[in-house]
């Protein structure tokens, strides 16, 4: 079975490629091999195992741009991207002499005329079937998508950008096979008052491919579905992915160095490990959107529950131990291994939080919320800063100091340029100012002026002061406010861009004499919202998806954007976006030596 919650995302991009794909050239008792570029690998991965691709006859999987020996009798399923790169070595391999017997080729998205009429022209004998199957987004979670682009920041944000229109179709082409994906054809909204038009821009491309879509596909509905397709630019809520948020998965992401979602770390007796943080892990599924407090909290009931499984003493217990119980009990190993895991996960973050930023997530909750703990209005921002800018000049990271710098601008809806100048001082970054300064590219007001606070102001939060939250978790990311009046069908300032869904129902409010669904019927044929935030999506905004379809049960939240980012990678990206293009660059140098 494909990875993942069974109608999750990546359950139902799995379906679609064993039905459009796999089924559709399957003949019992023949075996093909399976030819991938490095987007349908990574598509194909995150979907799937090597044990369901062999269930539906696939015998071996192969990489496009590698040297293959050739297998003249067997026939090969080639899933590829629809750029010239994938379509020149597919002509390779049957030029001058074929690789396989035939080919069958599924591209993920529509694949442009002069790409197919060179195939057709070098290899159509060769070719038994040639379709496009529209998968060119990225199932990250079993709520979660991606465009797989961090690229898109820079060439949608940037002042020097030169591709801007042309990623914005890029991207607006794969949100479009998201929602064929799902069989939906959404109403879809913008966020009017945005200081920066991109979303809208990239709304109206939506529309206008949604449509077109819909009209060539014969099979396909036409008409306007009950789900919402809302597109926001990431300057919307700038707090969010700077704050240091506690929950586990946001936390790892943001304190560790884990790459490609793999961690590592080492054991008692200094053996070095890793383990993937996936939905294959039914343990991080239940742990990853908790506070940390409760993660921790959850370790000794875990250590517990082990020990019970083999009637080890309890207090005897430990990391070694469970080491040794891999060993001795082979049935259990992968229990107690991704257990093993966690232990060492959440012992990690606590070590990276305890006496090091603790007293730094506590300044930042106060500037993100604007109120103390006791509930207190902030009067002072800068009061509240200060003592994140005092010696010991060490006593936080240059990246920590930027990120309290830029929650005290944000309260503050933009500052002073005097101000900011002796903030940029402080923190000691005189010659990368950019870190902050870049921010006014998304719409967000760095130095403040009357215009501009007029465009940017803040709008009305929920109050969720009863939501028994920690004092250091207490800010709440802004698209949840949005996905929860969305779902009451309570936006405003959010204009559709054509239709509106013809009977939304977010919440599924149902009247006396309707019948109520079971629990297990909650989210089987209900009504789909699907947020994209261009320009990337932090840990916490993707949790909210999942908190809201919980609250909700009769409407299932999806949240994607070009890429998953971390504040780290955030940051950077910010510091770059005012960086020249390099031909741009050199012409410039060229010109200051005349």
């Amino acid at each position: 079975m494909a990875s993942g919650p069974e109608h999750g995302l990546k359950w139902t991009v799995w379906q679609r490629i064993k039905n459009s794909i796999l089924e559709d050239c399957k003949k019992p008792g023949l075996w093909k091999i399976l030819i991938l570029d490095q987007f349908t690998t990574q598509l194909l991965s995150s979907c799937c195992k090597m044990s369901d691709l062999m269930s539906e006859g696939i015998t071996i999987v192969e990489d496009l741009f590698k040297i293959r020996e050739p297998v003249p009798e067997m026939k090969a399923i080639y899933f590829i991207t629809p750029t010239a790169k994938s379509v020149e070595a597919f002509i390779k391999d049957f030029k001058p002499k074929p690789k396989y017997k035939a080919a069958y080729i599924y591209f993920t998205d529509n694949c442009p005329d002069a790409l197919f009429n060179k195939i057709k022209m070098e290899c159509a004998r060769h070719i038994r079937v040639c379709k496009e199957v529209h998968i060119s987004f990225l199932p990250q979670e079993s709520q979660v998508f991606t465009c797989n682009n961090p690229a898109a920041f820079k060439s949608v944000y940037s002042p020097h950008s030169e591709d801007r229109g042309k990623m914005l179709e890029t991207l607006a082409d794969q949100i479009v096979t998201l929602c064929a994906t799902l069989k939906e054809n959404p109403g879809i909204r913008y966020k009017k008052d945005s200081t920066v038009q991109y979303a809208k821009q990239l709304a109206e491309m939506v529309d206008r491919k949604l449509e077109e879509h819909y009209r060539l596909d014969i099979n396909s509905k036409k008409e306007k579905t009950q789900s919402q397709l809302l597109i926001v630019d990431r300057g919307f809520d700038p707090v969010s992915p700077v704050v240091h948020e506690l929950t586990y998965q946001a936390m790892a992401y943001d304190l560790l160095p884990i790459e490609k979602d793999t961690y590592r770390y080492k054991m008692k007796d200094g053996t070095e490990k890793e383990a993937l943080l996936n939905e294959s892990d039914e343990l991080w599924v239940r742990l990853r959107h908790m506070h940390i407090a409760q993660v921790t909290e959850q370790i000794p009931k875990l250590v517990k529950e082990i020990s019970a499984s083999k009637k080890t003493p309890d207090a005897k217990i430990s990391i070694g131990g469970l080491a040794n119980l891999m060993k001795k009990m082979p049935s259990f190993r992968k229990q107690v291994s991704q257990k093993t895991v966690h232990l060492n996960l959440a012992e990690d973050c606590m070590n990276c939080y305890q006496g090091k930023i603790d007293k730094l997530c506590q300044v930042e909750q106060d500037l993100a919320v604007g109120m103390d703990v006791e509930g207190q209005k902030v009067k002072d921002p800068m009061r509240t800063l200060l003592p994140v800018l005092l010696p010991p000049k060490d006593r936080y990271t240059k990246h920590d100091k930027i990120r309290a710098v830029l929650l005290y601008i944000f309260s503050l809806n933009g500052t002073t340029e005097e101000n900011l100048n002796k903030l940029i001082e402080h923190v000691e970054i005189t010659g990368e100012q950019d870190y902050i300064l870049n921010w006014k590219e998304l719409g967000v007001p760095i130095i403040n002026s009357p215009g501009l606070l007029s465009m940017f102001r803040k709008s009305s939060r929920r109050d969720r002061s009863q939501d028994g939250m920690y004092s250091v978790s207490r800010w709440t990311p802004v698209i949840k406010d949005i996905m929860e009046d969305a779902v009451d069908n309570k936006l405003q300032d959010w204009p559709h861009v054509s239709g509106a869904p013809t009977a939304w129902n977010g919440s599924r409010a149902v009247s006396a004499r309707q019948k109520h669904k079971t629990s297990a019927d909650d989210h089987h044929g209900s009504s789909k919202l699907i947020v994209f935030i261009l320009g990337g999506v932090s840990f916490s905004e993707m949790r909210c998806a999942y908190e809201v379809t919980q609250a909700t049960k009769g409407c299932e939240v999806f949240i994607g954007s070009s890429h998953i980012l971390t504040p780290t990678s955030l940051l950077h990206d910010i510091e770059r976006l005012n960086s020249l293009p390099k031909q741009q660059f050199t012409i410039e140098n060229e010109k200051s030596s005349l």
